[in-house]
Formats: structure tokens, sequence, C-alpha cells
């Protein structure tokens, strides 16, 4: 019997191990989807050729053809049945799938082009796997919504749902401009409105700034005599002592870069890969560059004295070690991975709660808008290629707006005087 097809309907059919299930579509009645003992599901239309024979010309899968798509298809064969065409003899159009899309045409470029292109590649493979084998032209808007509702209803955020689909739109529009497809299928997609990314805006108070800088010089005070310890025990047996801590200004990397974090609001990643090359000390300049920038642009940061007489004194503690880099690994010299472990050890012993690092760079704009700093300066030191990045930050400059309509009230009392 004809069944009215959806797009949910087919989806939720499921296969019967002993037989095929046929299904005959009451919109177009010549219309049929075959379902296999596997579970494939395939589009075909029946119809009867010039001599009366009856015979099928098969469509294509479901997961390359919405119902729509094999509808809109069927007419067209309808058509060419009446004109009286061969389609026996028509050969099957290949259709790139999105899977060969990446592999053939975006990843090679992307790679090469953005700094995290892998990343985004791998990402894109493994959050849209169910797209890979699909026509790339066949990708609708309502199966993307479909996705991204069950992803909502699984705690997913909507920031982290729109950075991900922004991926995927971004790699469409690219085959659009290099004439791979004629339009984007998910253009008219729209964001989700994020409104669980005003709750990331975490920075310190005055208070948790205090505790903050009491555990990291605790923590150094308490390497240091750690060391003096060690060292006694060592010289007790005879044996060689490790350096002594006194003679440096630093125990090791973290308190320097907490410093830098701090005062420049650079991103870790960005940290990790900082090298001496990048900071004119003459100038007074830290410049982070399109490799390690997020944005894939060059930005550069004023270092304030706190900053530079850091990075001086780290530079002079450092020097002879060899490293490009101006925080290698203490663990081969390589670039860091992370510090988790002596990051938590430090907000435990601050009791600073639901702090990340990357708040710090929160901490950094945030600093900068409640000490009067006009948004756009503040978008040029965050390195926001957007100023609707810097905008989550207008909220802590109430006093900014004030002002703002004072000029207002300020010039009809001067006109007003001139008037007398």
């Amino acid at each position: 019997m004809p069944k009215q097809l959806t797009q949910s309907y087919v989806s939720s059919i499921k296969p019967n191990p002993d037989k095929p299930i046929w299904t005959t579509d009451a919109e177009i009645k010549n219309l049929k989807l075959y379902v296999g003992t596997s579970g494939a599901k395939v589009w075909y239309f029946y119809y009867r050729d010039k001599n009366g024979k009856k015979a099928s010309k098969k469509l294509g899968s479901f997961d390359a053809l919405t119902v729509a798509q094999a509808r809109d298809m069927a007419k067209d064969v309808a058509g060419r049945v009446v004109r009286g065409d061969n389609l026996k003899k028509e050969k099957p159009v290949t259709k790139l799938t999105y899977g060969e899309f990446l592999s053939g045409f975006y990843e090679p470029w992307v790679v090469i082009s953005r700094r995290s292109g892998k990343k985004t590649i791998k990402a894109l493979r493994n959050i849209f796997h169910f797209l890979l084998q699909r026509s790339i032209e066949s990708l609708s808007v309502i199966e993307i919504e479909q996705w991204r509702s069950k992803r909502m209803g699984e705690g997913r955020k909507a920031a982290t749902l729109n950075r991900v689909i922004v991926a995927l739109k971004a790699s469409l529009n690219w085959a659009v401009e290099r004439e791979v497809i004629k339009e984007n299928p998910i253009a008219k997609l729209r964001s989700l409105r994020e409104d669980d990314s005003d709750k990331k805006i975490r920075y310190l108070s005055q208070e948790e700034r205090g505790r903050l800088h009491t555990a990291l010089d605790a923590r150094e005070a308490r390497i240091r005599a750690g060391r003096d310890s060690h060292n006694e025990w060592l010289s007790e047996r005879d044996r060689s002592l490790r350096p002594d801590l006194s003679e440096f200004t630093f125990v090791d990397h973290l308190k320097p870069m907490i410093i830098v974090s701090l005062n420049t609001g650079i991103r870790q990643g960005s940290l990790f890969q900082l090298r001496w090359s990048d900071i004119d000390f003459q100038e007074g300049n830290l410049s982070v560059s399109p490799l390690a920038e997020k944005t894939g642009k060059l930005v550069h940061i004023p270092m304030n004295p706190e900053v530079k007489e850091t990075l001086e004194a780290w530079q002079e503690q450092t020097r002879g070690k060899h490293s490009e880099l101006v925080f290698p690994s203490p663990r081969g010299g390589n670039r860091f991975d992370n510090c988790k472990k002596a990051w938590a050890g430090l907000m435990k012993d601050a009791q600073i709660e639901n702090f990340r690092w990357h708040d710090m760079r929160h901490d950094f704009a945030s600093q900068l808008v409640m000490c009067g700093v006009d948004l756009n300066t503040v978008r040029e030191l965050m390195g926001h290629s957007d100023l609707k990045m810097t905008l989550r930050y207008a909220h802590l400059a109430p006093a900014i707006k004030q002002a703002a309509v004072n000029l207002l009230s300020r010039k009809e009392y001067v006109e007003s005087s001139l008037r007398k």
C-alpha cells in the first residue's frame, strides 16, 4: 500500500533481516524505496518502456537523495520515458561525495593555508562522519538542523555547535568559489543564539588576583626549599648537587608564563609557540606570528613594564639552553603540550574555582574594558577579527556609556547658555 513518505519516516524504517522491504510513495506512484536486509536504502523508479515491458531505473541511495530530491528525479525520469528516451543505455552519473571532496580538494589546500588545517579536517571527518558517503550536493539544511537539535538535547553548547557548523559551511563555500559545486546547500542555515557564551566570561576579582600571586610566590618558595633540602641530602652522601635555585629569578616556567598571559591576553597555544625572535625589547612589542595565531593574522601586543622585566629576567635565566622557544618544555626542550597539572595545583592553592588557563585571556580583556579602554583597541590587542567577539565585554564598562550620554546633556546646556 502506498505511503506518504517523509524524511523522518524513511530514516526510521528498520530493515527486516529475513527479506527486503519495498515501500511505494503515495505522491509519485512509480517511486519505490528498497530497504535491504543489511539496512541499505535505495530509490527506484518503475515504468514501462516503449514496448510495454516493465522496467526500473535506480535513482540513488537514500544517503545521497532526500525524499524531495528522489521525487524530483522521478519526475524527470518520467518525462524522459514519455519522450521515448532509452534509459537502459544511460550511464549513471558519478557524484562527488563529501568525503571525496575533503580528501581530493579541500584537505590539500586547508592544511597548507590554515594553521589549524589538520585539526579542521580531523574535526570535519569525525563530527560529520555521516556525510562522508553522501553526494556533496545532496546535503540539506534540514538534516543538519536535525543533527544539531539532537546534539543540543545531549547537552552540547550553542557556541560549540556554531563553531563546527561554521567549519562545515566554510568548506562548502570554498567548493562554490572553486566551482566544484554551484551553490552551498546549507548556506541558509542560521547560527544558534549563543546565550551560553555569556557564562564563559570569567575574570579574577581583586581578592582572587591577590591569592593567585600569593600562591605563585608560595609555590616558588616551596620548590626552592625542596631543592635546598634535596641538595643537603645529596651533599651528605657526597653526590653531585643540583643547581641552586636561589641563583635564579624563577624556579621554572609557570610564573613567567602566567605573568605574560595575564598582561597580554595571549592564547595558550600561541604562548607555547612564542619565540625569542617574536619579542622586540627595544620597541617593547611582543608579536604573535600568523602560524601561531588562531585567526592566521600577525598580532602585535605592547609589553607593559611587568611583562618586559619578566621576559628579560627569563631570557637571562635560560640563556645557553639553545632553544628558539621562549618557554620550551623541560622534557626535551620541545613545544609544550599543556601544563594542566601545575595549573590545577596552583588554583587549588589559591582557592580559585572555575578559572581556566584561557580565562586569563578573558581577564586581560575585562580589565582593559573596566579601565576605560575603548572596545576597538581591546579588539586589536586581543587579535579579534570581528568586533562581535569583543562586544562580550561591553557590559563591564557602564561608566563609558554613562559618559557618552552625558555628552548630550552637556551639549544642550552649552547651547542653552549661548542662546541666553
